[in-house]
């Protein structure tokens, strides 16, 4: 039904006989008797539930969860494809086997991928904030997806709770749905295992908590924002430097009176407590991984494989081991994005220029309507800080030589803000007496969920023919149908085999950015072993080292991938000594 539903915008065969400027037409006519709807129906029970802040909180947890289990038919748990994904799933199951750190492999060799340190000890190069989440729903659920939507709902919430200290309860409201439908079951951060939401709670956190704070100076929430600056720490440390700026930021009018001096001092003293456990965390998170108490994994990776690169105000990293051709390959890439020579005006300008088109991550098209009414709020100070933070967050994050959007995922909910504050403004403009600004700014929000229904509704017919003709026009959206990569397939062999397998992956010269060196935290016990290809003689040490798997090759630059059984080669018995 669905199917023939959404066919008929194609070919233009359907049995009412119209064409596309008739499903235009239609849906035009639909979204404003919507709009009268809205107002009569919707907007009473919107406002009894905006006042209510744990119902309301409550509501827009679930609803993002609702929403992604009902496409799991279609859209089932996403599986690990990545360098980054596989590198945090590790990172939660470590976590979830209570340990910071895995001890190196004695054929720590064989399992050399991206992002994972293999010396001094097996781990993570990443911040412990979302492998504390996968390792929640690891132990919790069997799942450590489960962590990945648990997060994205706990975001939703707090971005309306959030918005309550900064705007009306109805716009705050407002301002969780429009969370829900940007970041919710089609975004990116909910269907990859590295996330953004986790950072963009600990935004939520701080931003909520200031204008709090500045009206009544109360320790609970002066805790939060500590909380919310900690959460930050573990997650994304480089950007937790644009959160405390932006702290600060907010608290320099309050420097001019001296009688708030104390309050203030309070405030951060509190703020300061409550995120002080996480200074040990890190710091014994540091030493358990890389020997060291002060070097982060990172940096450890940064100055062993390379990678990641370094900011681009420093020269590129020079690898101090050898490197397997797959990590010699991301390397040259990383080197080569972030250039050679100095830092220049004109350079830093372009990366600028170039990272403005990842901001529609944040927005809906029609809110880009509503972006210029946000102006006219620009004569108070909160609204002018809440540009400069974005700003600052703009600027501090161009050092980076790549730009992704949960970079600067702290100020998920400052983007909110502004459409929710621009789209309030133009609600209160007025037209001769009409209500000319509340009827658009109205019509937007209908766009926006119109926008979101299209192609949720698309997702949730299961139809791959109607995916394969239209998904090429969907932009930002980031849910995985399908097997494109052909790992599903792979997995599922490798699950219904007897007993335990040792995979040998071998890469072709023409291999390109596309890892599969994917072991659980305790490789020896895993179901399945993968292992680098390095040729029969090394391959043998491996062999007798797991005599009980069964071992297996997969050549994965064959398309679909190749797996086989694998077949050693008869050695000498000097070549095997």
């Amino acid at each position: 039904m669905f199917e023939g539903l959404f066919r008929s915008f194609i070919p233009l065969h359907n049995p009412i006989g119209f064409g596309a400027s008739d499903f235009v037409e239609l849906a035009v006519a639909a979204l404003l008797v919507a709009l009268v709807l809205a107002r009569s129906w919707i907007e009473p029970l919107a406002r009894k539930l905006a006042v209510r802040t744990g119902w309301a909180m409550l509501s827009l947890a679930i609803l993002p969860v609702a929403l992604r289990l009902a496409l799991l038919p279609m859209h089932p748990v996403p599986t690990p494809s990545g360098a980054d994904d596989f590198s945090y799933v590790l990172l939660g199951d470590t976590l979830a086997h209570f340990r910071l750190a895995n001890p190196a492999h004695p054929l720590r060799q064989f399992f050399e991928g991206v992002f994972t340190l293999q010396e001094p000890t097996y781990s993570s190069i990443y911040p412990l904030g979302q492998g504390i989440v996968l390792a929640f729903g690891q132990l919790v659920f069997g799942l450590p997806w489960a962590g990945v939507v648990l997060s994205v709902a706990a975001m939703c919430a707090l971005c309306y709770w959030m918005l309550r200290a900064w705007v009306s309860p109805l716009w705050a409201l407002v301002g969780g749905f429009l969370a829900v439908l940007q970041f919710g079951p089609l975004c990116q951060w909910m269907n990859c295992y590295w996330g953004g939401a986790v950072a963009a709670c600990s935004g939520c956190l701080v931003f909520g908590a200031l204008p709090r704070l500045r009206a009544n100076w109360r320790i609970r929430d002066a805790a939060l924002l500590g909380a919310g600056v900690a959460l930050q720490s573990i997650t994304r440390p480089f950007e937790s430097i644009f959160l405390v700026l932006g702290v600060i930021l907010f608290f320099l009018p309050v420097l001019r009176r001296r009688d708030e001096w104390r309050r203030l001092l309070r405030t951060l003293a509190v703020a300061a407590l409550a995120a002080s456990p996480v200074v040990p965390l890190i710091l014994f998170h540091n030493k358990a991984v890389t020997g060291s108490w002060t070097t982060l994994p990172y940096m450890l990776s940064r100055y062993q494989y390379g990678v990641p690169a370094t900011f681009t105000f420093q020269p590129n990293a020079v690898p101090h081991r050898a490197l397997t051709p797959e990590q010699e390959q991301d390397y040259r890439a990383q080197s080569t994005i972030h250039g050679e020579g100095p830092e220049t005006l004109e350079r830093l300008l372009g990366r600028l220029g170039n990272s403005v088109r990842h901001y529609r991550f944040f927005f809906f098209p029609a809110l880009y309507l509503a972006l210029p009414a946000f102006l006219a709020s620009l004569r108070q100070y909160r609204f002018l800080w809440v540009l400069l933070c974005l700003l600052g967050y703009a600027l501090g994050t161009n050092f980076n030589p790549y730009f992704y959007p949960y970079y600067i995922a702290a100020a998920t909910c400052l983007f909110v803000l502004v459409s929710v504050q621009g789209l309030e403004r133009l609600s209160a403009w007025r037209i001769r007496g009409s209500e000319a600004g509340r009827m658009a700014a109205a019509l937007i929000l209908l766009l926006c969920a119109g926008h979101f229904g299209l192609w949720y509704g698309l997702h949730l017919t299961g139809s791959e023919g109607l995916l394969t003709g239209l998904g090429r026009y969907e932009t930002w959206d980031y849910i995985g149908w399908g097997d494109a990569d052909g790992r599903i397939q792979i997995n599922d062999r490798l699950a219904q085999a007897p007993g335990r397998q040792l995979v040998f992956v071998r890469y072709s010269p023409r291999h390109t950015f596309h890892t599969w060196i994917q072991n659980a935290a305790e490789i020896d016990y895993a179901p399945v072993v993968w292992a680098l290809d390095l040729g029969p003689i090394e391959n043998e040490k491996l062999l007798r080292y797991y005599p009980d798997r069964s071992a297996w090759l997969i050549e994965p630059d064959a398309w679909p991938p190749r797996l086989t059984r694998y077949q050693a080669e008869s050695l000498t018995l000097e070549q095997v000594r």
